[in-house]
């Protein structure tokens, strides 16, 4: 039986998974925003905000689908998951309650905690603000101020490196938050490892490493994800394989407390003097990571969503021997005080010359539209993140050169250089060295 795919959300997330579900189904796509990457892989694409679970559910209807991929974390808190499952329509992605292991963040604590899940930093939850106060001013180190809820990733305060106590207890006096948690500051090197989920299996993918700070040297503010790189091998270049190992044994303990989940399960980890901790988990792709991940596995996407559906076992993952690196263009200003309405030029025909030109023979460019506005005359800026441009090829340094020169002669925009270059890398490796000693 051939398959209907309905892929909620717009973003580069899902560009990714549009391209990787595209080529063996009947692709259908419902967003807030218009995706022109996506809208070129789709049959048909609706706007729907992404939390309107009886318009998606009444979409899937409309168009037959037989399963649903959810990309955006607003969407599975919104209960979207639990509406198509209940139409009938197989969602890949848990349903919200299963959804609070990133949408509640001292719910995930407390899971760790009463789990017995591994790599669980200290951390205390508050509902009144003063006592928090309190709590920062007696805590004998520094600590990350996390809101409970969704934040977008841009939420999170961490003394000793962002603010100092003082400004860390006027944010949460200010910010006005129901709850936050104040947990011990995690110091290493993050990484990522995502995880297909469903029927009690657990599979895996490569480590990525994400870039939030937005500008060089790892400087300024957090953003939504200024790119990321991943290697030829499940690992990093700062990490070893029982660092790989540790990270996957947290997932998998996850999975074991939450029998029922199905979907992606994101594991934010810290690489730090103690071993591998728990930064974060979220319950779907990583944006950018998704860009790494999907682009270099050779099982088809597909048969993962119908294994889980059909109640099967996972199929096991195969991975091409390539590095990539991504890198996100966003509008001048970003994240402070972005210009939106810039015009900007996208030349696919460019970042594939660029690849053939600087790459090897396993040298690709590939393009994610993120969030553009799609006019008559062209393409413009928002005030979030743009495009990506995801170099692929042997090696780490060569797929940055691949994403460099496709990203040369944008205008009103701006890129984070050193992601994936050599002297960003060497100092990740550098920094764990001196951990481990």
């Amino acid at each position: 039986m051939s398959e209907t795919v309905l892929l909620v959300g717009g973003g580069g997330r899902e560009h990714a998974i549009a391209r990787a579900v595209a080529p063996d189904c009947d692709l259908y796509a419902c967003a807030s925003n218009r995706n022109p990457g996506i809208a070129d892989l789709a049959t048909e694409t609706r706007s729907i905000d992404e939390t309107d679970a009886d318009a998606i559910v009444d979409f899937a209807t409309d168009v037959d689908a037989t399963l649903a991929v959810i990309g955006p974390e607003s969407a599975l808190a919104a209960g979207v998951a639990d509406a198509l499952d209940s139409a009938g329509v197989y969602a890949f992605g848990p349903g919200a309650e299963a959804a609070r292991i990133e949408t509640d963040k001292a719910y995930q604590r407390r899971f760790m905690r009463d789990n017995g899940v591994p790599g669980c930093p200290d951390f205390e939850t508050f509902e009144d603000m003063e006592a928090a106060g309190e709590y920062i001013d007696d805590y004998d180190g520094d600590l990350a101020v996390k809101p409970a809820g969704l934040t977008g990733g841009k939420g999170v305060r961490v003394t000793g490196d962002q603010v100092t106590k003082a400004e860390a207890k006027a944010y949460l006096r200010d910010a006005d938050y129901d709850r936050v948690v104040l947990e011990e500051r995690l110091v290493g090197e993050e990484f990522t490892v995502q995880g297909f989920v469903a029927n009690g299996d657990l599979r895996v993918t490569p480590a990525v490493q994400d870039h939030k700070r937005a500008y060089e040297g790892d400087e300024g503010p957090n953003t939504g994800g200024m790119g990321s790189y991943s290697d030829s091998s499940p690992t990093l270049p700062f990490m070893d394989a029982d660092d790989y190992e540790a990270a996957v044994d947290v997932l998998r303990a996850t999975v074991d407390a939450l029998p029922d989940y199905k979907g992606v399960l994101y594991g934010q980890f810290m690489l730090t003097a103690d071993g591998v901790r728990v930064v974060e988990f979220n319950a779907r792709f990583g944006d950018p990571e998704a860009m790494n991940t999907l682009p270099v596995m050779e099982t088809p996407f597909l048969d993962v969503l119908v294994a889980a559906r059909e109640g099967n076992p996972l199929p096991d993952l195969e991975f091409s021997s390539r590095a990539t690196v991504c890198k996100y263009a966003v509008p001048a200003g970003y994240p402070a005080d972005p210009e939106a309405g810039a015009r900007i030029t996208v030349d696919e025909e460019s970042a594939a010359s660029a690849a053939a030109e600087h790459g090897t023979d396993a040298g690709e460019a590939l393009l994610f539209y993120a969030s553009v506005d799609a006019q008559a005359d062209g393409l413009y800026t928002t005030t979030s993140r743009a495009f990506a441009v995801v170099g692929v090829d042997g090696t780490i340094t060569d797929a940055e050169t691949i994403a460099d020169a496709a990203l040369s002669g944008g205008d009103g925009l701006r890129v984070r250089e050193d992601i994936g270059k050599p002297s960003l890398v060497q100092r990740r490796i550098d920094h764990v060295e001196r951990l481990r000693e």
